[in-house]
């Protein structure tokens, strides 16, 4: 056996014991996640989908941190790690274990053969979080959710429905894990009423490794807006579906990732599968050191699906020679009357603004970071004001991210 297969077979015997204590509600779909994850295995850069992806970082962490765990024996008696996320207080009364709220809305927005993570998740099911908010409800402060950082394997899976009219803005907050030897394997299932709003923001952070799965559902006139932050890690890996599925439904798919080593992969896919409907996605990324960024967009607009207005972009900034970006910005058009582009660039920073920069007093290094912060600065201003009590951290931690890293690169 080589070390991957080494690494499969210890993860699907952690899958087997699962079986143990999933709950009888869950279980159909901890069959099938196991048995597709059996098949199929750990994806490999043959797949179109993972060519820029090795997940070498994940047999790496199998092989190292659950080879002497208990739970790896098949009939262990100790359940695998499944953390669930912490809910705030003031949102108790949406939230509920999901074996007992709505093990039916499980799986309905990802396909396990299609997601091999996706698989390994409700493989390792034992339950998840339900969050439901009623028809007409605005929040009036964020949903914040809080995932594990403790060394080891964590699978959270999340469910939540907004009803017709709700509006909310929700924060699934990846913290920086207190050791490296962390890998966090999240899947969330949105669905959106009639008329719903949210704002769903994905914080990520630290030196684990993290692969996150987010799927959404909308129905007729209701806006979804993601904004996907990430400062490093050495394997991240964010798939984000939506499908526009009643007619007037808009949203807008923002990222930004800042790396100086490692890889950060986002892949994104918008189906317009009805008339009217409307997608912007803007994602930019700031690469230096031996930074890999990858971006694969995809918008399918089905045939019917007319006066669809698609926009996608994906500006990089790289700032080593040895830093990497790999973008594949694509449309599938199947109607006659759409709106549709799609555009990628990759370049360094610009000479004239930094001698203006200097000109006026500033360092290299100063100069440098302020136009990096002034590129990512888009990013953050589109976020909801009502993050306010939440942002100052994170933003005092990419500025930081930023200053050291070119700190670092210059005293190279």
């Amino acid at each position: 056996m080589n070390r991957r297969e080494r690494a499969e077979a210890l993860l699907l015997a952690h899958c087997e014991a699962a079986a143990q204590h999933t709950p009888p509600a869950l279980r159909a779909a901890q069959d099938a996640g196991c048995a597709v994850f059996a098949a199929q295995g750990l994806p490999g850069v043959q797949l179109e989908e993972w060519r820029y992806s090795s997940t070498a970082p994940i047999a790496d962490f199998a092989l190292s941190a659950l080879a002497d765990s208990d739970s790896a024996a098949p009939g262990a008696s100790a359940p695998i790690p499944n953390s669930i996320c912490e809910v705030p207080a003031a949102f108790r009364d949406m939230a509920r274990p999901l074996a007992a709220s709505a093990p039916a809305l499980l799986g309905a927005l990802v396909d396990v053969k299609e997601h091999p993570f996706a698989a390994l998740n409700a493989a390792l099911l034992q339950d998840g979080l339900h969050l439901r908010i009623p028809a007409g409800r605005e929040l009036a402060e964020p949903l914040r959710l809080l995932l594990p950082a403790a060394r080891g394997l964590s699978n959270p899976r999340i469910v939540i429905e907004a009803e017709p009219g709700s509006r909310a803005v929700v924060v699934q907050e990846h913290p920086a894990p207190g050791a490296a030897e962390h890998f966090c394997n999240a899947v969330t299932e949105v669905q959106l009423g009639a008329g719903a709003d949210m704002h769903y923001v994905l914080l990520q952070r630290g030196n684990g490794l993290l692969v996150c799965n987010l799927a959404v559902r909308q129905e007729r006139d209701s806006h979804f807006a993601s904004h996907t932050l990430t400062l490093g890690g050495p394997f991240v890996r964010n798939d984000l579906s939506l499908s526009l599925a009643g007619s007037g439904a808009s949203c807008e798919m923002n990222g930004l990732c800042i790396a100086f080593g490692g890889l950060l992969d986002n892949h994104t896919a918008v189906d317009h599968a009805m008339p009217q409907c409307t997608s912007r996605q803007l994602y930019k990324g700031v690469l230096g050191g031996s930074a890999r960024g990858v971006f694969r967009g995809r918008v399918r607009v089905r045939p019917g699906a007319q006066q669809s207005d698609a926009q996608q972009s994906n500006p990089n900034l790289l700032l080593a020679d040895s830093a990497e970006m790999d973008s594949k910005p694509q449309l599938e058009i199947h109607a006659d009357d759409v709106k549709c582009s799609h555009g990628a660039s990759m370049g360094r920073l610009d000479d004239e603004a930094l001698f203006y920069l200097q000109s006026r007093g500033l360092g290299a290094n100063a100069a440098r970071a302020m136009l990096v912060r002034g590129f990512a600065g888009e990013m953050l201003d589109a976020l909801p004001a009502s993050l306010g009590p939440i942002l100052p951290n994170f933003s005092a931690q990419l500025r930081e991210c930023i200053e050291s890293a070119l700190a670092a690169e210059a005293a190279q």
